[in-house]
């Protein structure tokens, strides 16, 4: 069973996810956390440390697993009946896989002295990286996606709503705007359960 969470920032919808696993593990259900977050700065980290206390005290017997990269991977190995798994969250994955996709990109050097040839040399370079970048982030996405109608057990996904706000200014910004609006349909398709948290609030989406 697949159900996601969408929510803003701060809409509580980390825990509402909380609150259903807790509803399972009430059934016997055991609790994997799979954490997508990288603490790759000092306000990160602030934030993880702020979760993992949080999970400490509420009552639930988390296994906890780290996962940047390789969610679907991961997913296949933890799913089993009489298991529920919390993921939080899709758009961290995703943010990850779009940042290790232009990461391995190779900046081409500036030329010492402009023309066409350079110009359209370097200009194709960027167009082809591009393009193996999305096709890397595509192939990743289906994957995914196709993994979940096989994962036994219940797995809930929690994903930012991001398409509600003003259309960032950086290319990249913009890239996972439009990347995280179609991994949550994606998702949202083949979901059995998908609810959004506004201001603390559920609204259930799907089923109607």
């Amino acid at each position: 069973m697949i159900h996601l969470v969408l929510g803003g920032a701060r809409s509580g919808k980390s825990r509402y996810g909380e609150a259903l696993v807790r509803q399972y593990t009430a059934l016997g259900f055991d609790a994997c956390y799979v954490a997508t977050a990288q603490a790759l700065d000092d306000e990160m980290a602030t934030r993880i440390a702020k979760h993992q206390a949080g999970r400490a005290d509420d009552g639930i017997e988390w296994q906890l697993f780290e996962e940047s990269l390789a969610l679907t991977a991961l997913l296949k190995r933890l799913a089993k009946p009489g298991r529920v798994i919390l993921v939080d969250c899709l758009t961290l994955w995703l943010t990850n896989q779009l940042l290790a996709s232009n990461l391995n990109i190779d900046d081409e050097p500036a030329p010492t002295e402009w023309n066409a040839t350079d110009f359209a040399t370097s200009t194709f370079a960027v167009s082809t990286s591009d393009d193996k970048a999305h096709a890397s982030w595509q192939a990743e996405k289906t994957a995914f996606v196709d993994s979940l109608v096989e994962l036994e057990g219940v797995v809930i996904l929690i994903s930012n709503e991001v398409g509600s706000g003003i259309v960032p200014l950086g290319e990249l910004s913009r890239q996972f705007v439009d990347e995280a609006g179609w991994l949550n349909q994606a998702v949202a398709t083949l979901a059995d359960n998908v609810t959004l948290v506004v201001a603390g609030l559920p609204l259930a989406l799907k089923p109607l």
